[in-house]
């Protein structure tokens, strides 16, 4: 079964190899080249979002210089969606229009190519980025590079993020978040509220295959719907921050930002209350304690607004509001990974860890 697996994989490289090289030199290079290559083809298990494909294209020019390019192809996921409506294009679009702003380092968007007869979905080209990602499995506060960096590194690393995030945060021109917006969504409403009106009808869509923490999930929406924070403040809602979806160059200043999949607009502490929460996740949810150097919740948010970043209502509603998304996200995964023949009880465990964030943020906002 392994070999067969293996053997597929092969063909499939292959195959995608032999497609760019046919289709891709007039994209990349329109003058005039010669000898163009495809190499080191790497396409790594990327999960439920879509494939992610690593190359190295080259070519000879017309003065007879040997160019190349490490580039990164990102195909919009046919089937096993995470999401409900993925859009490899849109996110390209995204990184387009935020890496223009001072401080949001996004990658290059090369191409993009809509036609999906092409290689079967929609896809975009970026420039591959070097740097180092924290791992989300294992988790990053307790094995990998980030485990061996000194307290000060450490401390280091962690503040260039939060200034990445408050720089995202920073975006406020009209244009950009035009962009980001849903143009389906009442222009009427607030930016909370559009937010909040397509993860009902995310939810609706996602409730019947729940696995774990109906009840839970269910009493939460009550809440957030009827708690909701009377704001008007919009800006770029990242949808996924956190600094697993930065890369670091070897200073630990953040190379990239990556993975704009779920991003919109709305009030910055959405962006924050998923930060708090994937750290909790990633740590206390573990039974690991945080590295020093690495801070607490309190500590995060008194650097965040140290740094620029500005908080206007009650951050234990965001928290609730990201253990919520989180869960719904995780249940979904559990099936498709139940699907691809991982044991249920390990599949259901990240549910039911990210259900129980939604009890304890829950409690705390009770309280």
């Amino acid at each position: 079964m392994a070999r067969d697996a293996t053997q597929l994989q092969l063909h499939q490289d292959v195959t995608l190899g032999d497609t760019l090289r046919k289709w891709l030199p007039d994209k990349l290079v329109p003058d005039a080249h010669s000898d163009f290559a495809i190499d080191d083809l790497d396409a790594p298990d990327a999960g439920f979002s879509g494939q992610t494909v690593f190359f190295n294209a080259s070519w000879t020019a017309d003065d007879g210089t040997r160019e190349s390019r490490e580039l990164v192809l990102r195909m919009q996921s046919s089937d096993h969606q995470l999401f409900t409506e993925p859009d490899a294009l849109r996110q390209a679009e995204v990184m387009q229009a935020l890496g223009s702003h001072p401080g949001v380092v996004t990658p290059h968007i090369v191409l993009t190519e809509s036609d999906p007869a092409v290689l079967g979905a929609p896809f975009y080209l970026m420039t591959r980025v070097r740097g180092r990602v924290p791992s989300d499995i294992p988790s990053w506060h307790k094995r990998g590079w980030t485990v061996e960096l000194d307290a000060d590194d450490r401390r280091r690393m962690y503040d260039n993020a939060l200034r990445a995030l408050v720089a995202v945060h920073a975006v406020d021109d009209e244009e950009t978040l035009t962009v980001l917006r849903d143009p389906v969504q009442k222009s009427e409403d607030t930016a909370l509220r559009r937010y909040l009106a397509r993860l009902h009808d995310w939810y609706e869509v996602r409730r019947p295959e729940l696995i774990v923490g109906e009840d839970v999930l269910s009493e939460a929406w009550k809440v957030l719907s009827s708690f909701s924070p009377d704001t008007d403040a919009e800006t770029v809602v990242w949808g996924d921050a956190r600094v697993g979806n930065m890369a670091f160059a070897q200073d630990l200043s953040v190379a990239a930002l990556f993975d704009w999949e779920t991003a919109s607009t709305g009030p910055a502490e959405i962006d924050l209350g998923w930060w708090l929460m994937f750290e909790r996740f990633l740590c206390e949810s573990l039974g690991f304690t945080r590295m020093e150097g690495v801070p607490d919740d309190d500590a995060i948010v008194r650097r965040y607004l140290e740094l620029g970043g500005h908080i206007d209502t009650d951050l234990r509603y965001y928290t609730v509001l990201a253990a919520f998304v989180f869960s719904l996200i995780t249940n979904r995964l559990a099936l498709l990974l139940v699907q691809n023949g991982l044991d249920e009880e390990t599949a259901r465990s990240y549910a039911e860890s990210a259900v129980s964030l939604v009890r304890h943020y829950l409690d705390e906002f009770t309280s």
